[in-house]
């Protein structure tokens, strides 16, 4: 066998690259399996999944007659009705949007943009993390110096420089939110990144004559990534939260479909006893972040193991 491998060195990639495949499919199936074993991390898929499916249903759910299904659907004819209405089954506010059509198109909306800057973030902060921890030295002192020029900002108050400069745009959003989060992951995994690459298997990878990007990809960073996962899925409900404040205090686009701009549309309406617009977001808005919470507590509980041994005793 060992003189067919030589003879068909692809045979041996395909090999290697098999065993690779076997490995991830079986570490998988054991996170899968301690993650459902978990309460906290089940009861936050629960939720995270009740609002991806409505997210993903929103065509079918509204059936939107507009051409911009992110913009307020308005009856002016029909402001402030109460909810059970069997054309507003939540009612309408002030200006005659549905609140129902603006919590399930919200919904779609703000999940697609606290995943899109998560995600950026998390490439741009991993890169840059691991960058820094590699490398060490001056590049170190560079990029850190920077995440901290970051950290000294208050998030809010950058946020809204940007924002009132740039102007009040989805694509401006986005990009203010993805420079408010970058350093977090960067500092996360760089304090992974120094700790995993004094370990020993690191030393014998850098004995053998591996290049310093082959010990950085294949054997400190899969080890260094959990935590990052664990501050991903927590961002995600942070962001959701920025998203609405800034909507609520106008930093968003007009009359979007958005759980923080249907809170501060129906804040007026409070005082007249009309609830229904500003409560109704409230409460997606608490579920959605309580869901994302306690899915990083359970990711938590999987992936740390000092806390899985701890309550294994």
């Amino acid at each position: 066998m060992k003189g067919f491998r030589e003879e068909f060195p692809l045979y041996s990639l395909f090999a290697r690259a098999g065993d690779a495949v076997r490995v991830w499919v079986r570490n998988s199936r054991a996170f899968l399996r301690d993650l459902c074993r978990n309460t906290t991390s089940i009861i936050g898929l629960m939720i995270i999944g009740s609002f991806t499916i409505l997210a993903l249903l929103a065509p079918v759910v509204t059936t939107p007659n507009i051409p911009n299904p992110y913009r307020m659907k308005k009856d002016m004819l029909h402001p402030l009705v109460s909810p059970g209405s069997p054309n507003h089954p939540l009612g309408t506010d002030k200006t005659g949007s549905d609140v129902l059509y603006g919590l399930i198109w919200g919904t779609r909306l703000s999940m697609s943009i606290a995943l899109t800057i998560t995600a950026a973030a998390f490439v741009v902060g991993v890169v840059l993390g691991t960058t820094a921890g590699v490398i060490g030295g001056a590049v170190d002192t560079l990029l850190m110096r920077l995440t901290d020029g970051f950290f000294a900002l208050p998030p809010y108050i950058l946020a809204m420089a940007i924002l009132a400069s740039l102007g009040a745009t989805i694509e401006n959003l986005e990009i203010t939110l993805i420079l408010i989060t970058w350093p977090r992951f960067a500092r996360v995994v760089r304090s992974q990144v120094l700790s995993v690459k004094e370990l020993t298997y690191v030393h014998a990878a850098r004995a053998t004559g591996a290049s310093g990007i082959r010990i950085a990809v294949r054997h400190i960073l899969p080890n260094a990534i959990s935590p990052v996962f664990i501050q991903a899925s927590l961002s995600v409900g942070e962001i959701v939260l920025w998203i609405a404040g800034l909507s609520f205090i106008g930093l968003a686009p007009p009359n979007m479909t958005e759980w923080g701009n249907m809170v501060s549309l129906g804040q007026s309406d409070l005082i007249g006893g009309y609830w229904w617009p500003s409560v109704f977001a409230g409460i997606m808005i608490f579920l959605f972040v309580l869901g994302t919470n306690l899915l990083g507590d359970g990711l938590r509980d999987v992936l740390d193991p000092r806390i899985r041994h701890s309550k294994m005793r």
